[in-house]
């Protein structure tokens, strides 16, 4: 996308993480502000209500505390998300995997690669495209990665305007 010279933004908790990406795209698109790369959280996001034609969230959504801060999170990428935009979002979850999770608490499991996370799985999914009045751009999909871990594909269209 930097090559591209499209308007890239970021946002992550770590400031080591977003000092790579400025220097990253100080290389590869000069003209880009460093203020567009941001130390922060993703429910709390610093980007103004419709500022993205895509929005790409990789493994993030699994570090939820709880649907609740799941939902926060999901909400603060969709606001920030343009109508007609794409969210596309890699989560971890059950699917393919669910003898192989131990539950901790609510959606929260320890994993078999001894990580523990917030798990979704698709009726979840499907319940929290129904609420944010999402449609699906794809079917979701899921990667079990050598039944240690299960990834999910979850990409959505939000409607047009108006």
């Amino acid at each position: 996308f930097l090559l591209a010279g499209h308007p890239v933004s970021g946002l992550d908790q770590s400031e080591d993480a977003i000092a790579a990406a400025r220097e990253r795209a100080a290389r590869l698109a000069p003209a880009l502000p460093p203020e567009n790369f941001r130390v922060g959280e993703v429910d709390a996001l610093p980007f103004p209500r419709d500022a993205f034609d895509l929005v790409v969230s990789i493994a993030l959504l699994h570090f939820a505390r709880d649907e609740a801060h799941f939902r926060r999170m999901t909400d603060a990428l969709w606001g920030a998300l343009a109508p007609g935009g794409l969210l596309v979002a890699r989560v971890a979850s059950t699917i393919g995997i669910e003898s192989l999770v131990e539950p901790v608490l609510g959606r929260t499991c320890r994993l078999p690669d001894k990580t523990t996370r917030f798990l979704v799985d698709l009726d979840f999914l499907l319940a929290e495209t129904a609420r944010l009045g999402a449609t699906l751009a794809d079917p979701i999909k899921t990667t079990n990665v050598q039944n240690l871990r299960a990834m999910t594909t979850w990409t959505l269209w939000k409607p047009p305007a108006g």
